[in-house]
């Protein structure tokens, strides 16, 4: 399936969420894509009966800590193999449509973090910037050097989000403000922090920090 015909796919489905860990959707699967709600503007405990973790009181293992992004000056990149380079400010990413995705985080140190994730779609992220055909990876590289990659046709088919709540609360510095890859159903080394680019690529190789360090590429559970 190429990338524009997954794009229509996706558009008739939209019309009716740094370390060793791994994500799994709700009880609906992928089905879990809703519109966003108006939750009103307090963080929020429980969502559908189900209680929602803190991921402010996470242990942080990112590469160098919390990253200071200031969004007046913030561009999210979208490049490589596309035919139109996207700049992207903080506001013309919010000012997509946005969904919400309830999601749990598990973690190989032995926690795991339940989170109602809220964010746009990487697919519409991609419209624009007209993805060339023979893309089949994209790299997603954060603010502090670090890097990760999933499969282009995954990231389509699973509706990943890149999130900039989560829990009703817009992201801190600590769990990855602008914005976080929600790579729901991979292990934690590809949840990317502090996003500042997504370079389409060829490259199905790719080997981001951890990977380039024995990670498996995969990062199937």
């Amino acid at each position: 399936m190429n990338i524009r015909s997954s794009v229509i796919i996706l558009l008739g489905v939209a019309a009716l969420a740094v370390s060793g860990c791994w994500s799994s959707a709700d009880d609906n699967g992928h089905q879990g894509l809703q519109p966003v709600q108006d939750l009103g503007p307090v963080v929020i405990q429980k969502y559908r009966g189900q209680r929602l973790t803190d991921f402010e009181k996470l242990r942080d293992n990112s590469i160098q800590g919390p990253q200071q992004v200031d969004t007046a000056r913030y561009r999210l990149v979208i490049d490589g193999l596309v035919s139109a380079r996207q700049e992207l400010s903080y506001r013309q990413v919010l000012g997509m449509a946005r969904y919400q995705k309830l999601l749990t985080l598990h973690c190989v140190e032995g926690w795991s973090a339940q989170g109602l994730f809220e964010g746009v779609l990487v697919e519409d992220l991609l419209k624009a910037a007209a993805v060339k055909p023979e893309a089949n990876t994209l790299v997603f590289h954060a603010a502090d050097g670090y890097s990760s990659s999933l499969p282009l046709r995954s990231v389509v088919g699973k509706k990943i989000l890149l999130a900039y709540k989560i829990n009703n609360r817009t992201l801190s510095a600590r769990s990855g403000f602008p914005f976080q890859l929600i790579a729901e159903d991979k292990l934690g080394y590809k949840w990317v922090k502090w996003l500042q680019r997504i370079e389409v690529s060829a490259d199905s190789t790719y080997r981001g920090f951890w990977e380039s360090r024995g990670y498996d590429n995969n990062a199937d559970y």
